[in-house]
């Protein structure tokens, strides 16, 4: 709710103080008195876009404060919180306008953008006129307008919900198809290479193994010779036949050396025995270097193919049995992306099938509301002199979306058998807010804690059509706050704060804006000039006596 207004050097404003209240807010005077002015300096500090120079002549700079009272559910906290302010604090926005035009922004004493303010003005305020682009006139909000209506919150959900999915689906089927179309080029390529390393099937460590024996067989043939001499050396016929025969001898004289040969013998039989391992090793190494015939040929193959497929593939030896797992997982992920894209295209048609059903849920609501909605209407626009207008809820297919299968546009026909189109195409200046006001009265308690303000919606009628429209205002105030700038005395007499807008001379020949709260006798003075004029007669105060009673 908008609990003050406060307007410095704006235009013919020197300085204004307003306090609104809840209920229907009503603002009068003359024609040109000023009343535009302050919904000039409301826009303004709302980030509106507003008309040049508005700075007051002879000023430095213009400024406005515009304070607000926010419930704790009020949809501009969220705004407020996501832009670093303290939602606690409330509301006090403030603007300044310079004669040079440089504009500056605070919310809550803290500097803001103009996108902050337009963002907060679209759950602040509404604005209803001939010149309306932000309310019930934007064919972009009429389809969530009829969803609160409809009470259709709880199926939307059920719509995003499976939209959602469908296209969280639809993603995955459009990446894992890419990848496979991208991996389908290399599959040739992988199956030869996983088909080639297999062949061979190198083994880990095996490429230094067979480079080793490699070694040892081309070394085999020239050492062979000499081992077989030293076999032959050390062997039976060589050093160990020898030793053996000193070892006879000196066993068959040792009993007559009385115990002196005893050493002798035992280090001769420590030597024997080594001389038994040095032929038992020249043995082992003999059998080694005999082999196969062909081992080398083998060995030499085998260690030349690995190593070629590692320069192939530009691996080491040691990487080639990773790198064929490697290749068969990725040859098996295209051969299994086919299976996979089987079962997304299974979900993605149950999903969208949920959707559909969803979406055609939520359009039979939409259409029971539209009837609904239509009819309403027609009852609304009798009393507003706009019996012979036709209002129609326009329901038409639309793409498919997170709000479902529908376009939503509000429509009229002034006169029946004339064709429908928008609202403001089709109805005079004062039809128009008319049927702005009997929409809204349709939609009353959806207005989300959004200020209405109504710019002249009583232009052009009068009796009893002007009472019609004063009581919708007065109803509307019931569940919003409701500003009304207005000509018309009968509207005027529903308020329950009213101000009277007026000019009076000001220093140097100037003229100078000035805004009056109305006390009860005020109000019935100001209401008998609406009625009288310039001269106010004992029966326009009686008139406006009885307006006022009337109204309650």
């Amino acid at each position: 709710m908008l609990t003050s207004l406060s307007v410095r050097d704006m235009v013919l404003i020197e300085t204004a103080e307003l306090g609104f209240q809840p209920g229907l807010n009503v603002l009068t005077g003359e024609t040109g008195a000023g009343k535009s002015i302050l919904l000039d300096s409301l826009g303004f500090v709302l980030g509106w876009r507003v008309r040049s120079g508005l700075v007051r002549s002879g000023a430095e700079q213009g400024e406005v404060t515009a304070e607000f009272d926010l419930p704790a559910d009020h949809p501009a906290r969220s705004i407020l919180e996501e832009g670093g302010f303290d939602p606690d604090d409330g509301l006090i926005i403030r603007r300044t306008l310079s004669k040079d035009g440089r504009r500056q922004a605070w919310v809550n004493d803290r500097r803001a953008t103009a996108e902050t303010l337009r963002n907060l003005s679209a759950t602040l305020v509404e604005i209803h006129g001939q010149q309306d682009d932000r309310g019930l006139l934007n064919p972009t909000g009429h389809r969530p307008l009829l969803d609160d209506y409809a009470g259709a919150a709880p199926a939307l959900k059920r719509v995003a919900e499976a939209w959602e999915k469908r296209q969280h689906i639809a993603q995955r089927i459009a990446d894992v198809t890419a990848a496979h179309e991208a991996s389908k080029k290399d599959a040739e390529y992988l199956a030869h290479a996983v088909e080639e390393i297999t062949a061979i099937d190198p083994q880990p460590e095996e490429e230094p193994q067979l480079d080793t024996r490699r070694r040892q067989l081309r070394a085999a043939e020239k050492i062979r010779e000499d081992i077989a001499n030293a076999v032959q050396a050390t062997g039976s016929e060589g050093a160990e036949g020898a030793l053996i025969q000193a070892m006879r001898w000196l066993e068959a004289a040792a009993p007559d050396a009385d115990g002196l040969l005893d050493p002798v013998i035992d280090s001769l039989s420590r030597v024997l025995n080594e001389l038994a391992e040095v032929s038992t090793g020249l043995d082992d190494v003999q059998s080694q270097l005999a082999g196969d015939p062909g081992e080398l040929e083998e060995v030499e193959e085998r260690l030349f193919a690995i190593r070629g497929l590692a320069r192939k593939y530009q691996v080491t030896p040691e990487e080639l049995p990773d790198l064929s797992a490697e290749f068969d997982a990725r040859l098996q992920k295209i051969t299994g992306a086919e299976d996979e894209l089987a079962a997304l295209a299974k979900d993605l048609k149950a999903v969208e099938a949920d959707y559909a059903t969803a979406a055609e849920a939520l359009s039979k609501k939409r259409r029971a509301a539209a009837k609904d909605l239509d009819r309403r209407m027609k009852s609304e626009l009798v009393p507003l002199k706009l019996d012979r207008a036709v209002f129609t809820t326009e329901i038409k297919p639309a793409d498919p979306g997170p709000t479902g299968t529908d376009q939503v546009r509000f429509t009229a026909a002034t006169n029946p058998g004339s064709p429908s189109g928008p609202i403001d195409k089709v109805a005079s200046g004062g039809e128009l807010s008319r049927f702005l006001l009997a929409l809204k009265v349709c939609l009353s308690g959806r207005s989300d804690g959004l200020t209405l303000i109504f710019d002249e919606i009583d232009r052009g009628v009068g009796g009893a059509t002007a009472d019609a429209v004063g009581r919708r205002l007065q109803s509307l105030g019931q569940n919003s706050q409701v500003l009304v700038v207005t000509h018309s005395p009968q509207v005027a007499s529903f308020g329950v704060q009213h101000w009277r807008i007026g000019k009076e001379p000001g220093p140097k020949g100037t003229v100078r804006t000035i805004v009056t709260p109305l006390s009860t006798e005020e109000r019935r003075e100001e209401l008998a000039r609406m009625l009288a004029g310039d001269v106010v007669t004992a029966e326009a105060r009686a008139a406006a006596n009885a307006l006022l009673v009337e109204a309650g």
